[in-house]
């Protein structure tokens, strides 16, 4: 078998870095939601980028399939080996490199986590923005083009990753873009790798976009009667200008998940989770205004969190809100939708969303980062009921064609792994065609995660 004897010249090259024992091999079979257990044939862990450009050699050399592997925390199925082959763990290769203070950017391996990266900057007054939730790999968060809480005022990881080391499928090691504010030295290389989802090569050395720590930080949390009026103070928000930090959204049933879960005390309603960043009096008129518009639009009363710890409680039990609805229904796996629509047409989607959940015969809490937009149907489904599944993918497939519709995207920050994929031709038309070119063009063997993202080769 190749990919066996891809194996064995691994286990030449990294010794005990190689394994094939079952419980590795199953723990990087898992995916964070629906998809059924998908273990590879072995797992590695390299140190240093040439070991990885090796690696690359070697599977090239055995037509062996290869899967970058970050904290494991996706959910599209982006780490599953699908059509076996290796994982590439990136665990060990997680130092920050160098730290430029006075150019506001930093040097990474990919394996460090965002928690990590932001408490080797805390004594430097920056910090790295982008916050998807869980605490993710840098590598894992930019090969999904992740985005998350803040995405609202500091971008998304496209916004904030400014160059790249990558070891393409043949074993080059290229690099991507500069430390230059801008540049327009031919093809964006980082843009492309950016979001590709480890399908064009494996990324060893992120460099990355900092941001200086705010001197005052506002957060509060709000009721709302009804959806609707919680939506339209959100857009009302942004159409203003306000700059808020966070803009978070969540309903009734994921409030009543998160006292069932978290022991808190929110109103049996939907919820604004804000937090607005700037200087002392500037984050305090912020959150003035919005507690204007907030209560123009019906709100049951707005709650300041001023104390950090206040603040940290407010941001953990929203980063736990997936866990928090799982917990809803013991047992249950979830199908977790990701539009994105225009700010104008969040009311409809919203709004529209939410009818087709009440119609169905299965739970579907929402939560989001409403502030741009984008907002997740959380479809909790009897794993033992394939019937289950079928309805969530129905609600899905449902709510994406009105995204779309809507001028909108089928995933704002989950990326399409396999999950996507039956979206990526009503979305893109031609322009999918051409992507799956560009993967022919850079990676002729497929063996980059295969079945990931594009069409099959």
């Amino acid at each position: 078998m190749a990919i066996a004897d891809a194996i064995g010249d691994l286990s030449s090259l990294l010794g005990e870095r190689v394994s094939r024992s079952k419980p590795v091999l199953e723990a990087h079979g898992r995916s964070e939601t629906h998809f059924p257990l998908t273990p590879p044939d072995a797992v590695v862990w390299p140190d240093n980028t040439q070991e990885v450009a090796h690696i690359m050699r070697i599977c090239a050399a055995h037509d062996c399939p290869v899967i970058g592997w970050g904290a494991g925390t996706s959910l599209e199925g982006q780490g599953l080996a699908v059509r076996g082959g290796v994982v590439v763990d990136f665990s060990r290769m997680n130092a920050v490199l160098d730290i430029r203070q006075a150019d506001m950017d930093v040097t990474v391996q990919p394996g460090v986590t965002r928690e990590a990266l932001n408490e080797t900057l805390r004594a430097t007054g920056l910090f790295f923005p982008v916050d998807p939730g869980a605490n993710a790999s840098i590598g894992g968060m930019a090969m999904t083009r992740a985005s998350g809480t803040t995405t609202v005022r500091y971008g998304t990881m496209r916004d904030n990753v400014i160059g790249l080391e990558v070891v393409l499928a043949d074993g080059r090691i290229i690099e991507t873009g500069s430390r230059a504010r801008k540049s327009a030295a031919g093809y964006d290389l980082t843009g492309l790798m950016v979001g590709s989802e480890g399908t064009l090569g494996l990324v060893t050395r992120l460099t990355l976009r900092l941001h200086g720590l705010p001197e005052a930080v506002h957060a509060g949390i709000c009721a709302f009667p009804d959806m609707g009026s919680a939506v339209a103070a959100v857009t009302e928000t942004i159409q203003m200008g306000l700059p808020a930090a966070r803009l978070e959204f969540v309903d009734a049933a994921t409030a009543r998940a998160f006292n069932a879960y978290a022991g808190a005390r929110m109103r049996d309603a939907p919820h604004l989770l804000v937090e607005f960043h700037g200087s002392t009096a500037g984050a305090a008129e912020d959150a003035e205004r919005f507690a204007e518009i907030a209560e123009d639009h019906g709100a049951l009363g707005l709650e300041m969190a001023s104390r950090a710890e206040d603040r940290r409680a407010l941001w953990a039990m929203r980063h736990n809100a997936y866990y928090a609805i799982l917990n809803a229904r013991p047992g249950a796996r979830a199908l977790v939708t990701d539009i994105c629509v225009p700010i104008s047409a969040l009311p409809e989607a919203v709004e529209a969303t939410q009818r087709d959940i009440s119609a169905s015969s299965i739970p579907g809490p929402i939560a989001g980062h409403v502030g741009d937009g984008n907002f997740h149907a959380i479809l909790l489904v009897d794993p033992n009921d394939p019937g289950e599944l079928e309805e969530a993918k129905r609600l899905s497939h449902r709510m994406t064609e009105r995204a779309l519709a809507l001028g909108g995207t089928c995933t704002g920050e989950h990326g399409v792994g396999m999950g996507k994929l039956t979206f990526m031709q009503a979305e893109h038309g031609d322009g999918w065609a051409v992507m799956s070119t560009i993967k022919r063009a850079l990676d002729p063997q497929n063996l980059l995660n295969p079945g990931k993202l594009v069409a099959s080769n």
